[in-house]
């Protein structure tokens, strides 16, 4: 006969296994679906959109899916793809806004909303951005995606927005940069580390973090004894950031050395960097183009 331990350790597992039965259905569950119910596309499109003003974007994402749906070939069906690809978007399903973008892409590839579906795809892999203590492949994702937006559509207001959002991802990729070549400078790996920040110097000039880089670089050189490495270094730090607080820091370094740079820091202002600058500023991504957001209906189903 079975223990009454047996037993437990049993009823225990069975547990487990139907918490696990439970779970892998709650993951599988489908997306949200109106009951096919035949209606005008007119009305379902602006319901959905009245959904979309009211911020239920599940919702809004289920009348839009109606339309394309209901209604396949209609001119409603095309706006109804693009305004569910903003409203994923929205709720923050990123994959999905990824997806339903792409196809309006290759489906209409030279409609006058294509510029917009090229900058949301953009924006969905933008603020899939991570810390910089981790892996970066949406910010490479998000620097690719945003450069197209640029080079197709040079004079458009998507170019702009998203020029703004380029310079942020290459703080981001500099700033992970710059992370992993302090590590290596802590850890003693000092050629690492100076090849870390020259990547940045090299590619990522124009970021905030190209003082520190400098500065560091300066740290190593001396390190490894190549005092008049360190020296040239400096020398360009204070030629371009005279009144940054790296280079009063590699000023007072190298001072200690005997190596004291020809051009004292200037008195720095009060500064933020450019990260903080623009983030303090930014927004959600650009709404759709108007033509496809039709005055609502009256009536709603």
């Amino acid at each position: 006969m079975f223990s009454a331990s047996w037993s437990r350790k049993a009823a225990i597992l069975v547990a487990i296994s139907a918490a696990f039965v439970v779970t892998g259905c709650a993951r599988e569950k489908p997306k949200p679906r109106l009951a096919y119910i035949e209606r005008p596309v007119e009305l379902l499109y602006t319901t959905g959109a009245a959904r979309l003003d009211q911020k239920r974007w599940t919702e809004a994402i289920a009348y839009f899916e109606e339309v394309e749906r209901q209604h396949p070939y209609s001119e409603w069906s095309r706006r109804a793809m693009l305004m569910t690809a903003y409203a994923n978007y929205q709720a923050n399903q990123y994959s999905a806004a990824i997806e339903n973008a792409d196809r309006f892409i290759n489906l209409y590839p030279g409609n006058p909303s294509t510029p917009y579906a090229f900058y949301l795809k953009s924006i969905c892999y933008f603020e899939q951005i991570v810390d910089v203590g981790r892996d970066q492949a949406a910010t490479e994702q998000a620097m690719a995606s945003l450069r197209e937006v640029q080079q197709r559509y040079p004079g458009s207001e998507y170019a702009v927005d998203a020029r703004v959002k380029l310079e942020m991802v290459q703080d981001q990729l500099a700033g992970k940069e710059m992370a992993v070549g302090r590590w290596y400078l802590r850890e003693g790996q000092t050629l690492a580390a100076m090849g870390r920040f020259r990547t940045v110097i090299d590619r990522f000039q124009t970021t905030s973090h190209t003082p520190e880089a400098l500065f560091r670089l300066v740290e190593a050189n001396l390190i490894i004894g190549l005092s008049g490495e360190a020296q040239r270094t400096g020398a360009i730090l204070g030629y371009n950031y005279p009144d940054d607080i790296w280079y009063r820091d590699a000023y007072r370094l190298l001072s200690d050395k005997g190596l004291q740079p020809a051009v004292a820091p200037l008195t720095p202002g009060a500064k933020r960097s450019f990260l903080q600058r623009v983030m303090g500023q930014k927004g959600t991504a650009l709404a759709p183009p108007a033509e496809t957001t039709p005055a609502p209906a009256q009536q709603q189903p």
